[in-house]
Parts: structure tokens; C-alpha cells; sequence
């Protein structure tokens, strides 16, 4: 019976253990509460001796987790929660060392064990029965905590805190160049600067918590005063004893008491020099240690020679010096050694390796947007005084395209070309050039609004982007042109600008067959049931890349994407036509294109097609269904552009930008011929404008 019940009762008692440290660890928050209760209520209450036992064990004990949690973190930031527990572990030492006080000035006169067997233990065998060695002895230890290693470490963490909040600026811009070159994503980016925060207010912490550790050993120090001075006093005037006998007697319970705390403050204080210290360390501390202490042979071949040296000098000891020589010697040997090995197998094992050629294809890639610069142009990626960095603003370039067209622009590679001339920026899409410029970096773009000439001192030039007359002025009339209404525009920003403008006219290029999947994908889970009833039932990926390029020509912004697949859904079910299926979805988007083009006065100006030009280009095409081509004679297509070119000159002297209107069936092939003359031209036909829209004609082509 008994053999066969003994594991049971064991499994049940290991169970239900087992089952309250799980319990306990569902209610962390309540116990370190009740812990911190606990400490204050310490503070108050009296301890008996064997509480007081227990709780000292716990205190040492807890003082060398905190050591060894320090020594095996690779990094400070590993063990971050170390100020709060510096916190904690000074209360308890606190709450002890009072706890302890009053045990000993109420019942020091009955004996050593007055105050607990722990502290009679220190008191006995550090002292070695002489009270005076252990106030040495404790006074060395107080010594050693306060001045030497909380006062460096504080010092360190005081260093440490002061430069890491200098260097934040710099490594934050750093954290954005790699995010807008496309080194790292957004959520490298994120978690980078997330671990940058908690490096500045972690050795902020630590500077703060080091004055924790200095105040513990200031009140271990008077403590220990008080309790001696105040048990003298209580044993000679309320327990009759002689002044020697209450002197042994307070002061070895003292002292004992003062070791006891302050052994465990020694170890947490060199936790904390030893967190602060890692600072500079990419690698666990023994490796750093070992490998830099004891891995260069010819120190230690040097450190060996001098201890030889020294065992060989008269009235010196001869073996313990002969002992480390040998071993420095050995060491010297073998990291020679070892060194070596490596050496020679690399120099091995390079000789006959035939030259390793450069992949095929990394000549195949290719860049999607890529910006080229003249060496004199490369101080605009990391900023000057006279405006922001060139990769903020390409940053920014990124959030904008995608707020305003749903189109998210490639990564831009900017990199320099020393073929290029000193001030010249080259823009190339997919290794195309796209544009092309020069701006003087040490200098600013001035313009005039108006159109007139500036009256400054500089040098005249045309705005790259928009070939507007403009000037080349130096930093120091900028207030003065400012004061005269002129726009004034830093380099970065001029080649921002051009940048964007080019991204613009190409967006429909480089919407990729990728981009368009990740979009998609990336939809809510509403819209994936559309996604998979249109897909491939009704158009392939292929065709909705196609409809969304055709919209990005125009400059359409394409985040309505719910509202742009309902519509090629509608237009599936009675047409293939990738063009016929984006008539289809303009119309659908009448809202969003209507106010595209709506004026400041609030209305939307427009020309009109003549019911001639209507006929005419109705006539004109040519083909079966939704095949159908333009097939007008190029006289009569010439005459058009005359007509068109006039109408929009006359309007844009009157200082109108119009949309040509024209029917629903020709509005595409009006659009193929105006884009050729008028590439920022709105072209739109009726079923494009919203019903509620406010519109003005201003003319007709006639």
C-alpha cells in the first residue's frame, strides 16, 4: 500500500505546486505590490529573528541575480528593467537594515545571536572575534562601493545618458536615409528608432539610479554610527552593563548587520558599473574580455618576459612569478597558434581558387527610379544650412504621391556620377533618362510670380522643371527677396520638385505588374470576395494593371481602388476592352474627377468640341466592335491641333486652365491627339462630370 501510494501523494503535491507558480505568474502585478507592501510595512512593524534570517538570505541572494543577469546580458538594453530593480533591491536593504536595528538596541545586551544567526555568522567570521577588524573591514567595503564603483559607474551612466541624447538627431537621420534609399522598410525603420528611445532613457535611468546606490551607502554609513553610539548608550544607561562589555557587544552586532547589508550593495553597485560599462560592447562580455585581454600573442609573450625578469631579481619569491610567466608564455604559444591556423588555411585555400566571376545577372537588374548626381551636388543628400536633406524630401515625395494618386513610388536610388558635369542631376526611370537639370548648391532659386524680371544680384537661369525664368541668388538676399513677394527655392527642393514631376508623367510605367498584386492583396478582407469573384472570372491581373495605368496617365489617383474593381466588374459583363472597361470606371469615379478639375472659384471651366468635330471624329473610326482605331486624315487632324492649340493659348492669356469636353464614344481618341500638344490637359467627356458639379463654358473649338 505504501509503495504504491508514495508516488501519488508526490504527483499530487508536485501538481499542485506546480499549479500555484503558474497562478503566481498570472498575477505578477498583485505580488510585486504586495512585495512593495511588504518592504513598507517592514519599515513599521518588527521583524522576529527568523523572519529577519530569511529575509537577509533573500536580500544576498536577490544581489547576486541581479550580478548575474548583468554579466550574461550582451547588451544594457537587454536588461532594461535594471533602474527599477535597483529601486527595489535599496528598499529592502533599507527595510532590513532597520528591521535589524531594532532587534539589535533591544536585545544586543542577551548574546550574539540577538539579531538573527546570519548576522551573528558575519559578525564572527569576518571579524575573527575583534571588532575592530570589522569595522576595517566594513569601512574598506563602504569605501570601495561609494567612491570608487558607484561614482564611476554614476559618472558612466552620467557620460553615457549627456551623448547618446546628442547623437540621437544624427542617428534618427541616419534611420530615414537608409528608409527612403529602400535599405530598410518601415518596420526596420520603426523598430530601429523604438530601440534608439529606449537607449536614451535607459542610461538616462541609470544616471538617476546611480544616486540610489550613493544615498544606500551614505545610510549604511550612519546607520552604522547611530546604532553603535545609540547601543552603547543603551547598554551602559538601561541594561547596567560596563562600557567595554557594551561596546563588544553593540559593535559586533553592528558591524555584523553593516556586512550583511552592505555585501550585497557592493554586488548590485558592480551590476551596475558593469551594465553602463557595455555601452560600447557589440559582443557578450567574456568574448570582449578573453579575446581582447588575452588574444594578442605578443602581449602576452611581453607580460611573460617581465615576470621572468622580476622572479630572477634577489629576495623576490621565486615560484609564484616562475608560475604566471610559464603561463603567459603557454598562452602567448598557443594564440600564436592559433592565429596562425586560420592564416594559413585562408592563404591555402586562396591560391588555387580560380577568380570567381561577377553573376550574369546582376547585370539584368534594374532600377525603377534612379537619381544621378554631379560631385558638387552630393552635400544635398546629407543637408546644409540653406535647406533640408535631398532623402527627406524624397521621403516625403513617397507620402505624398501616395496620399494623392494610391501610387506607391518605388524605392529612389541616388547615387553619384563622376561622368556627369559638377552641378548637373540626372533623373532616370527604369535606366531611361527622364530629365535632366543643373542647380548651384551653395546657392538659392529665385522666381517671380508675376513673370517680371528680378531686380538682384545673381545669376540668370530657367527653372529646370518648368523652364521658368529664374535666378541664382546667394543665401544672404533671401530676406530681401522674400520682403518682394519672390519664390524662393533651395537646390534640394528644385530637384525635388523636378523629381516629382517626372514620377508623375510616369507613374502608369512603373505601376508594375508587382505593385499591382501587392495593392490588391493588401485590400481589406471586404473587398477580397470582389478581388475573387472578378479575378481571373473576368479579367486577369494583367488587365486591372492595365486599367489602373490608364487612369495613373491621366493623373487620376487610383486609392478609390474598391470603387475602381465595382466598376470593372460592371464593365466585365459587356465588354473585354481594357480601354472600353476605363471609360467605365471614369465614369464611376465622376465625383473624385470633377473635383480634380474644379477651379478655386469653384466651378470647372471648360471648351467644348463643335457638333462638327463631333461628327467628324464619330466618322473617323474605323474597325469591328471594340477594335475600333482612329483612321482621320492627318490634314484634318493638323487643322485640329491648330484648333486646339489656339483655343487654350487664347484661354491661358486670360488666365484660365480648361478641360476639353467632348461625348463619351471619341473622349479616348481626343485625349491620344491633345496629350501630343497639351500633355496636362484635361480631357473629359459628359458622363464625367458629377451632377452636382458647377461648370462654365468658356468656348468652343470651332
Amino acid at each position: 500500500m505504501t509503495t504504491t501510494n508514495a508516488p501519488a501523494f508526490g504527483l499530487d503535491i508536485g501538481s499542485l505546486f506546480g499549479g500555484r507558480l503558474v497562478q503566481a505568474g498570472r498575477h505578477g502585478d498583485v505580488l510585486l505590490a504586495a512585495g512593495v507592501v511588504a518592504i513598507l510595512v517592514v519599515l513599521i512593524l518588527p521583524l522576529p529573528q527568523w523572519l529577519l534570517d530569511i529575509s537577509l538570505a533573500f536580500s544576498i541572494t536577490l544581489s547576486v541575480l541581479i550580478l548575474l543577469t548583468a554579466l550574461f546580458a550582451e547588451k544594457p538594453l537587454e536588461f532594461n528593467a535594471f533602474p527599477t530593480v535597483l529601486l527595489l533591491a535599496t528598499m529592502v536593504r533599507l527595510a532590513l537594515n532597520l528591521a535589524s536595528t531594532r532587534l539589535i538596541l533591544a536585545h544586543g545586551h542577551e548574546g550574539r545571536d540577538a539579531a538573527g544567526h546570519v548576522i551573528e555568522a558575519f559578525g564572527g567570521f569576518v571579524m575573527g572575534g575583534s571588532f575592530v577588524i570589522g569595522i576595517i573591514v566594513f569601512a574598506i567595503l563602504m569605501i570601495v562601493n561609494f567612491v570608487v564603483i558607484t561614482k564611476g559607474s554614476g559618472r558612466i551612466a552620467e557620460v553615457s545618458a549627456r551623448f547618446t541624447l546628442d547623437a540621437m538627431p544624427g542617428k534618427q537621420m541616419a534611420i530615414d536615409a537608409d528608409l527612403s534609399a529602400g535599405l530598410i522598410n518601415e518596420d526596420a525603420a520603426r523598430a530601429r528608432r523604438r530601440a534608439l528611445e529606449e537607449e536614451s532613457t535607459f542610461f538616462g535611468s541609470m544616471d538617476g539610479a546611480a544616486k540610489f546606490v550613493r544615498g544606500d551607502a551614505v545610510a549604511g554609513l550612519l546607520i552604522t554610527f547611530i546604532n553603535i553610539i545609540a547601543g552603547i548608550i543603551i547598554g551602559v544607561g538601561e541594561r547596567g552593563m560596563g562600557f567595554a562589555a557594551a561596546a563588544d557587544a553593540y559593535a559586533r552586532l553592528t558591524v555584523g548587520d553593516g556586512l550583511v547589508t552592505q555585501v550585497p550593495a557592493l554586488i548590485v553597485s558592480t551590476a551596475a558599473g558593469i551594465i553602463v560599462t557595455k555601452a560600447g560592447l557589440s559582443v557578450p562580455t567574456e568574448k570582449a574580455l578573453f579575446g581582447q585581454l588575452a588574444g594578442n600573442p605578443k602581449v602576452l609573450g611581453m607580460c611573460g618576459g617581465l615576470l621572468l625578469l622580476l622572479a630572477m631579481l634577489p629576495g623576490i619569491p621565486m615560484l609564484p612569478f616562475l608560475l604566471l610567466a610559464g603561463i603567459g608564455g603557454g598562452l602567448a604559444r598557443l594564440t600564436w597558434k592559433r592565429r596562425q591556423a586560420p592564416a594559413a588555411a585562408q592563404a591555402a585555400a586562396a591560391e588555387p581558387a580560380p577568380p570567381v566571376e561577377e553573376p550574369v545577372s546582376t547585370a539584368l537588374q534594374m532600377d525603377e527610379v534612379r537619381l544621378e548626381l554631379g560631385y558638387a551636388l552630393l552635400a544635398l543628400v546629407n543637408g546644409s544650412s540653406d535647406g533640408p536633406r535631398l532623402t527627406e524630401q524624397v521621403k516625403a515625395l513617397r507620402r505624398q504621391l501616395a496620399a494623392e494618386f494610391g501610387f506607391v513610388l518605388p524605392s529612389v536610388r541616388i547615387q553619384d556620377n563622376m561622368q556627369l558635369p559638377a552641378n548637373t542631376y540626372v533623373i532616370r526611370i527604369r535606366e531611361i533618362e527622364a530629365g535632366r537639370g543643373e542647380v548651384q548648391p551653395s546657392m538659392l532659386l529665385v522666381m517671380d510670380p508675376r513673370g517680371e524680371s528680378i531686380d538682384l544680384p545673381g545669376e540668370a537661369t530657367h527653372e529646370p522643371t518648368f523652364g521658368l525664368p529664374a535666378l541664382w541668388m546667394a543665401p544672404a538676399h533671401r530676406e530681401e527677396a522674400v520682403f518682394r513677394g519672390l519664390t524662393v527655392v533651395d537646390p534640394a527642393t528644385v530637384v525635388t520638385t523636378h523629381l516629382t514631376e517626372v514620377v508623375k508623367d510616369h507613374m502608369a510605367i512603373l505601376l508594375s505588374y508587382a505593385a499591382t498584386r501587392r495593392q490588391l492583396d493588401e485590400l481589406d478582407k471586404d473587398q477580397q470576395k470582389l478581388i475573387a469573384d472578378i479575378i481571373p472570372a473576368q479579367i486577369a491581373y494583367a488587365g486591372v494593371q492595365r486599367v489602373l495605368q490608364n487612369l495613373l496617365a491621366e493623373r487620376i489617383s487610383i486609392r478609390d481602388l474598391p470603387s475602381i474593381l465595382e466598376g470593372v466588374a460592371e464593365a466585365c459583363g459587356h465588354t473585354r476592352s481594357t480601354q472600353q472597361i476605363t471609360e467605365h470606371v471614369r465614369a464611376r469615379l465622376c465625383r473624385q474627377i470633377s473635383d480634380m478639375h474644379t477651379s478655386e472659384a469653384g466651378f470647372i471651366p471648360l471648351l467644348t468640341l463643335s457638333p462638327e468635330w463631333e461628327q467628324a471624329f464619330s466618322e473617323s473610326l474605323a474597325g469591328p466592335g471594340d477594335d475600333r482605331q482612329l483612321a482621320m486624315a492627318p490634314s484634318k487632324l493638323q487643322q485640329f491641333i491648330g484648333a486646339v492649340r489656339t483655343a487654350f493659348e487664347r484661354q491661358a492669356q486670360a488666365g484660365e486652365a480648361p478641360v476639353l469636353l467632348t461625348s463619351p464614344a471619341i473622349r479616348p481618341y481626343v485625349r491620344s491627339i491633345v496629350e501630343r500638344i497639351r500633355p496636362h490637359s484635361g480631357v473629359l467627356s459628359q458622363s464625367e462630370i458629377s451632377p452636382k458639379a458647377r461648370i462654365r463654358t468658356l468656348g468652343r473649338i470651332a
